[in-house]
């Protein structure tokens, strides 16, 4: 399940419009008198600082522009779309230096740039400096007598929770350490790299789909993608069902195989290492804080390269199969003729694409669908090709990606398996049913980012009546009737009454409006798309 530990924005200032109803309310006199001088000033200033921008090229030459005036954090890139790019503190580090970047919320980074050396059994990272080179990054003075000086010591734990000290208390420490020694008196490389490394936890919630992607591999692509595979992954907490679970993603982030830090004792030798993931928000890609744009969707085109060669396997597996199947029916039957089992084989492939497909992701035990069978009735009634799909903690990502991504509508109940929203094309149809006390949750981790990869979201917040707790407790009871009181009084509460004790029953009149909604959708997409086709 996810973990719905959040930070609390805080209270965002008025809005522009809201100052300019607070300025321009003149219901009382005094107050319109006391506000013009203000104006007045406002308006000096901006004429002043027109023509100050309109006269400096003269004073200070053509180099001037436009671009002076921005903060320092953002640049164009070179983007031909002419957005903003924000250029993260610690890029580029100088050689020989330890940049650490710890005003993120959500995780701290640290870019070390130079001879890089690591050391497994003491958890350290170091950053070798000769005594004959300029020391830039010097923070501690120089003992006589010293072979190394200890120049930075800087420590990080390499998770993308930073906020949530219980989880952050499990992941391994690391220690980065910048020192100045004599030449040669540091020991060689077991392993020489000539490309960048980054360095990462695998540690904390991994093992739930949904921390997985939003803690994980989509942080893990935030922070890799601009190295175009050239860079090495270091795992920390190394688990080999990670690996199978997520190589062919990975095997598109990086050339090179892993290391799992803690299982190889080797010192390997990097120009350059990232240690940590930068996370942007919930399930998605902050196109202004990537190199080129970069954003959710092209996170989800890379998953359709990952999975793509599988998937044709699987294809082709099914092929040989229904050929073999069929050569068997023909050797058993020799009136059956093969061009008559050609038209049924072919009248089976093709009748599946003449209506919309619905995919229900299935669950069993906590948040199921009680009257599931009839929203499966319902939905073909409708005209869909409707398919469960019940995905298991083994299933393989491939198999289920292939399924969502010839769907055109997926349902599911909130949790953490609607984290394979993104295996959806974008401008398909996201239906997600949401129990009581989970509206917020439902709505910030997967409905917003829904969106923002482009899909049709639709959540369906379900009445007290279509839970099975109005079963359990009075009618009247906040449980029933505010959950948001029963959320505050903490997580163990959400969990406990919410996600591990609670069904739901659809009421079929209510949810058949969502289903005509996501099929006039569909037919619609469809026949936009006919019309773009090339006659």
């Amino acid at each position: 399940m996810v973990h719905y530990h959040r930070y609390h924005q805080p209270r965002k200032a008025a809005t522009d419009e809201e100052s300019q109803n607070l300025v321009l309310d003149c219901s009382s006199s005094a107050y319109c008198k006391r506000t013009r001088p203000k104006l007045l000033s406002f308006l000096f200033l901006i004429t002043f600082l027109s023509c100050c921008y309109v006269l400096a090229p003269l004073f200070l030459g053509p180099s001037f522009s436009l671009s002076l005036l921005y903060s320092p954090g953002t640049e164009n890139d070179g983007n031909q779309d002419g957005v903003d790019v924000i250029v993260p503190k610690c890029s580029p580090v100088p050689r020989g230096t330890i940049c650490c970047d710890r005003s993120g919320y959500r995780s701290d980074i640290c870019v070390m740039r130079g001879d890089i050396r690591t050391n497994s059994a003491s958890s350290s990272i170091f950053l070798y400096t000769t005594k004959s080179m300029k020391n830039v990054s010097r923070d501690v003075k120089v003992r006589k007598g010293e072979e190394d000086e200890q120049l930075q010591h800087e420590k990080i734990k390499p998770y993308t929770r930073k906020w949530e000290t219980s989880v952050m208390d499990t992941i391994d420490e690391l220690n980065l350490i910048s020192k100045r020694v004599n030449l040669g008196t540091f020991g060689g490389c077991d392993v020489l790299h000539d490309v960048p490394a980054v360095f990462f936890s695998n540690g904390g919630y991994t093992g739930n789909v949904y921390h997985e992607f939003n803690d994980g591999i989509i942080p893990l692509y935030i922070t890799s993608q601009h190295f175009n595979k050239k860079v090495v992954f270091v795992i920390l907490e190394y688990h080999n069902w990670w690996m199978m679970k997520y190589g062919d993603i990975i095997s598109h982030l990086s050339d090179s195989p892993p290391i799992d830090f803690r299982g190889d004792n080797r010192t390997h030798c990097f120009p350059e290492a990232t240690i940590g993931l930068r996370i942007h928000d919930e399930l998605t890609v902050d196109s202004s804080l990537m190199k080129g744009n970069k954003s959710i969707v092209d996170f989800r085109n890379l998953l359709d390269q990952a999975y793509g060669p599988r998937i044709r396997g699987l294809v082709h597996d099914e092929e040989r199969k229904a050929q073999e199947k069929l050569r068997e029916q023909v050797s058993s039957s020799p009136s059956l003729e093969i061009s008559q089992l050609e038209h049924v084989k072919q009248q089976v492939q093709e009748n599946p694409w003449k209506k919309p497909k619905l995919v229900i992701l299935s669950r069993k035990g906590s948040r199921a669908i009680n009257n599931e069978n009839l929203i499966v009735k319902m939905a073909e009634e409708i005209g869909f090709l409707v398919q469960i799909l019940k995905p298991e903690r083994t299933t393989e990502l491939a198999k289920i990606y292939r399924v969502l991504n010839a769907s055109d509508v997926m349902i599911g109940v909130h949790g953490a398996a609607m984290t394979h929203f993104m295996f959806l094309r974008p401008g398909s149809v996201f239906i997600q049913v949401v129990p009581l006390g989970t509206s917020w949750a439902a709505e910030t981790y997967y409905g917003e980012p829904a969106r923002k990869l482009g899909l049709k979201y639709i959540g369906y917040e379900i009445h007290p009546k279509e839970s099975s707790l109005y079963e359990k407790y009075d009618k009247n009871d906040p449980i029933l009737r505010d959950p948001t009181s029963i959320n505050k009084k903490g997580w163990e509460y959400t969990k406990k009454i919410y996600l591990d004790s609670q069904n739901v029953k659809l009421d079929l009149r209510r949810f058949r409006k969502r289903l005509h909604r996501a099929y006039e959708h569909t037919l619609f997409k469809s026949k936009r798309k006919l019309q773009h086709q090339p006659m």
